[in-house]
């Protein structure tokens, strides 16, 4: 079995996978008479012929280490993550090998980041850290099939 170690996510290094969702230094600029900083067009939703929707996922908690044997994509549309709790969770990313995964990545995101998965990338299912957690999920809904999931052999991410 393959063991990986969950790094913590910058956005440079999770870049070829999408966006974090995260407020910048400084706001891009003030709105609601100055008492509200807006951090605007964070990412792009791609929506691929559908329409944008948010919906909110309920997921049960994993611990460290954790064998991640399942991977998904959505060849259509981007699908954002945003959590709705204090605490910090795992996002398992992989590029695309010829129509499979490649290796898988996995890090640590902070309590309060999101990220916004471009589409076609391969990724873990929702893992909030030791609780459950409930995440606001922006993604696509429309016509074509826009979920694919595979099984792989079984990588064990440790901290």
């Amino acid at each position: 079995m393959t063991t990986i170690t969950a790094t913590p996510i910058t956005a440079e290094a999770f870049a070829p996978f999408g966006e974090l969702l995260t407020p910048r230094e400084r706001a891009d600029k003030m709105i609601n008479a100055g008492r509200c900083g807006r951090h605007h067009a964070l990412a792009t939703v791609e929506r691929g012929g559908g329409e944008a929707i948010i919906s909110i996922f309920r997921s049960e908690p994993v611990s460290l280490p954790y064998d991640c044997a399942l991977l998904e994509r959505h060849p259509l549309g981007s699908q954002a993550f945003m959590p709705l709790g204090p605490d910090p969770w795992l996002s398992v990313v992989a590029t695309d090998d010829g129509g499979k995964p490649g290796e898988p990545l996995a890090f640590l995101v902070p309590a309060g980041m999101g990220v916004n998965l471009r589409a076609g990338i391969w990724h873990g299912v929702l893992t909030p850290l030791d609780r459950a957690g409930d995440f606001l999920v922006v993604d696509r809904e429309g016509t074509g099939v826009n979920l694919e999931e595979v099984a792989i052999a079984p990588v064990t991410i440790t901290a």
